[in-house]
């Protein structure tokens, strides 16, 4: 299953090409933000395969991440992102 999970925006590795580094449960990755506008850290965005799709807030993330783990899926995504590339 591939969902979009959320991520915080902890550093911008390179502006210029649109890498931001994310964490998303404890594991940090490097991700393509330049879909968005106006990213800064500590901004929350929903992450699919290496790309921010879109910007949300805490509260959506919060509810976004219990949701997954109610559905079993978030230990899956988590997996996927923890192998996925930087």
């Amino acid at each position: 299953m591939c969902l979009a999970i959320p991520g915080k925006i902890v550093e911008i590795i390179d502006a210029e090409n649109f890498i931001a580094k994310v964490e998303v449960g404890g594991v940090r990755r490097g991700v393509n933000i330049g879909m968005l506008d106006d990213i800064k850290i500590g901004d929350w965005v929903l992450v699919h395969v290496g790309f921010a799709m879109s910007k949300i807030d805490e509260k959506e993330a919060a509810e976004t991440l219990r949701t997954l783990q109610e559905l079993g899926a978030f230990q899956e995504e988590l997996e996927q992102f923890q192998t996925s590339i930087n």
